[in-house]
C-alpha cells in the first residue's frame, strides 16, 4: 500500500490527492476520473500517478482511511459503560459511513474479498463491540460477529429517500439484535 511521504511537500500533495479523491469518489464511485481528482486536488496528473501508480493504489488508500476510522471508533468504545449503546452507536457510524461514503459499500457489499485484511479488520471491530453486549446479556447470544455485519451491510448499503428513513430502518435492524428490547 501507497505510504504518506516524509517531505512536507510531497505529503501536502498526497493529502490534497486523498482529499480530493475521496470527494470525487463519494459522489461518482471508485471509477472516477483520475484527471478530475488531479486537478481538484490542485496538482498535476504526474504528480498524482507519482503517489498513486494505478487507481486501486488510490481506492486502496481511501479504503484503509475509512476502514480505520470504523475501527478506531469501535475501539474507543470498548469500556464504554453500557455494551448495548457502545455497540448500536458502532454500528450506526458503519451505517452512516456505508450511507456516504460509496468506496466502503463497494468493498463491503460488492467485492469483500478485494481487500480481506480490511474486512477482517472491520470483524474485529464489530467483535469488540459486539462480545460485550452479549456478555451483558443485551444482544442474542446465538448471533455471530459475521451475522451482525451482514445486517450492517444490508442496511448501510440501501438507498433510502431520506435520513429519516435511513433511521427507521435502522431502528428495526436493532430491535432483531436485541435479548429483551
Amino acid at each position: 500500500m501507497t505510504k504518506r511521504p516524509s517531505r512536507a511537500d510531497a505529503a501536502r500533495n498526497f493529502d490534497a490527492i486523498i482529499v480530493a479523491a475521496r470527494e470525487v469518489f463519494e459522489r461518482s464511485g471508485s471509477q472516477s476520473s483520475m484527471d478530475e481528482i488531479a486537478r481538484i486536488a490542485g496538482v498535476g496528473s504526474a504528480t498524482l500517478y507519482r503517489h498513486f501508480p494505478s487507481r486501486a493504489d488510490l481506492v486502496e488508500a481511501l479504503y484503509a482511511s475509512e476502514v480505520a476510522s470504523v475501527c478506531e471508533y469501535a475501539e474507543s468504545l470498548v469500556d464504554a459503560p453500557d455494551p448495548g449503546i457502545a455497540l448500536e452507536c458502532w454500528l450506526r457510524r458503519l451505517v452512516v459511513a456505508m450511507g456516504t461514503k460509496r468506496l466502503l459499500v463497494e468493498g463491503l457489499a460488492f467485492e469483500p474479498s478485494r481487500y480481506p485484511r480490511f474486512i477482517d479488520a472491520l470483524y474485529a471491530a464489530g467483535a469488540l463491540v459486539l462480545n460485550p453486549a452479549q456478555a451483558a446479556g443485551v444482544v442474542d447470544v446465538e448471533l455471530e460477529a459475521d451475522d451482525v455485519m451482514r445486517l450492517a451491510i444490508a442496511v448501510g448499503a440501501a438507498i433510502y429517500r431520506d435520513e429519516a428513513q435511513r433511521e427507521r430502518v435502522f431502528a428495526a435492524a436493532l430491535r432483531g439484535l436485541y435479548s429483551e428490547r
